[in-house]
């Protein structure tokens, strides 16, 4: 009998385990979650590599886009870096020619959520007085509103709803803790308050003189502090009579 070059009989099947190709892609569909062999390169390779990227880059083939692009107009970078004036400018041209955009195309069902607040808010008080009276009046007729889940029945013929006690809801048993232990309370005698000490005279009459200086000060800081308030007013008036006379 004759064998290939791999060592198999003919009409023989190769194993699949043993084949090198299968063996590849199981390897490939292990997850690595090791770093990858560039993470410890050293420093001056990573220098060179950046350096080769920045004047020689690698040519990569064109990339093939899946799905469509959507133009989102100019990024928010590249707003902040205009100058002022420019800004100023597309302001008044939306204002004098506004843009003319195609109309939204919605994919989802809109839903009618009646009146906005913003717009309820900017109504008069009139037309809101008159509408809560012919809510009163005449009230809004709703479906039947539609609950799937089953009522609680409280056993009562009450109309109002009466709310269980908390510890009626328990199954437990119930435990009475012990009063926490009273303060003693003892008689204590008021004890009569240390005389105060008699000032000096000489302390008193220094104090007396540093609180007159100190209102003397004050009182003339006030009269600057007006007289400059006044020459400044005067100023101003005077400044405002000769552009006037002068026209």
């Amino acid at each position: 009998m004759f064998s290939d070059h791999s060592g198999h009989e003919p009409g023989q099947s190769e194993p699949t385990g043993s084949h090198p190709r299968a063996q590849d892609e199981n390897q490939d569909q292990e997850i690595q979650l090791l770093l990858s062999g560039n993470w410890n390169k050293p420093l001056w390779r990573r220098l060179l590599e950046d350096f080769r990227d920045q004047f020689s880059p690698e040519k990569l083939p064109p990339l093939h886009l899946t799905s469509r692009p959507m133009n989102v107009g100019m990024l928010q970078s590249d707003r902040l870096n205009m100058p002022w004036f420019r800004t100023i400018f597309t302001n008044l041209g939306d204002v004098i020619s506004p843009e003319t955009l195609p109309p939204l195309e919605l994919e989802s069902n809109p839903v009618d959520t009646g009146e906005l607040i913003s717009d309820q808010m900017s109504h008069l008080w009139l037309s809101s007085l008159l509408r809560n009276l012919a809510d009163t009046v005449a009230p809004e007729r709703m479906t039947p509103l539609q609950v799937t889940s089953k009522p609680m029945d409280l056993k009562s013929d009450s109309e109002f709803l009466l709310l269980p006690s908390w510890s009626a809801t328990i199954n437990t048993p119930k435990v009475f803790l012990p009063d926490a232990p009273k303060p003693e309370y003892s008689l204590t005698l008021p004890v009569a308050a240390p005389p105060k000490p008699k000032l000096d005279p000489a302390e008193v009459e220094f104090v007396h003189v540093l609180e007159a200086e100190l209102r003397r000060d004050l009182r003339r800081s006030i009269f600057r502090q007006r007289l400059w308030i006044s020459l400044a007013i005067m100023e101003v008036v005077a400044l405002i009579g000769t552009a006037f006379v002068w026209k």
